[in-house]
């Protein structure tokens, strides 16, 4: 019997045992970064979630960091009693990861600092946005939905600004795929 080396070690999807480990381990980094600091803002909470989910979208494998910032973020607004806005943050949190994904990084390494830096306030900039139409949508009305806009805006430079600081900390620590 020969063995493929190639797929050795991986299940039907293609995932490697030391990528599923990971990615676990990326999610609950997530969910604890997004659920431990509750900044009460209108309509939700602001956090340091975003921050981790950039990190990780630059410096590890593309498919683990969407499962990740998808699942821990919309579990932390499960178990922090903001249910209602878990389906919001799947489709929110997936775009802003797939973001910093394309545009921070080069070859599957961390962009320069410029280019990280305009990934994250992209990122952030969407992730505003998004919060800001669920919010219209979920209350029925743009006015409750702004309510939240500078929060969310402060929320997002506050992360990016975190993530450029310890970027070139983590780059050296975090395995290569």
């Amino acid at each position: 019997m020969e063995v493929d080396m190639k797929t050795y070690g991986r299940n039907a999807a293609g995932f490697s045992m030391r990528e599923i480990v990971f990615t676990g381990l990326m999610t609950a980094l997530v969910f604890v970064a997004t659920y431990v600091p509750h900044i009460p803002i209108p309509l939700g909470y602001a956090h340091l979630g975003d921050a981790v989910i950039f990190l990780l979208a630059v410096l590890a494998p593309r498919r683990s960091v969407l499962f990740a910032a998808c699942l821990g973020s919309a579990m932390a607004d499960i178990f922090g009693g903001f249910a209602l806005w878990a389906g919001p943050t799947i489709l929110i949190k997936l775009i802003m990861a797939e973001i910093v994904c394309r545009l921070g990084r080069s070859n599957a390494v961390p962009a320069g600092r410029a280019r990280c830096a305009a990934a994250f306030l992209l990122a952030s900039l969407w992730m505003a946005a998004g919060y800001t139409l669920a919010g219209a949508v979920l209350y029925d009305g743009m006015a409750a939905a702004l309510a939240s806009t500078p929060g969310l805006i402060a929320e997002g430079i506050a992360n990016s600004i975190l993530a450029l600081l310890l970027v070139p900390a983590l780059r050296e620590h975090i395995p290569q795929w």
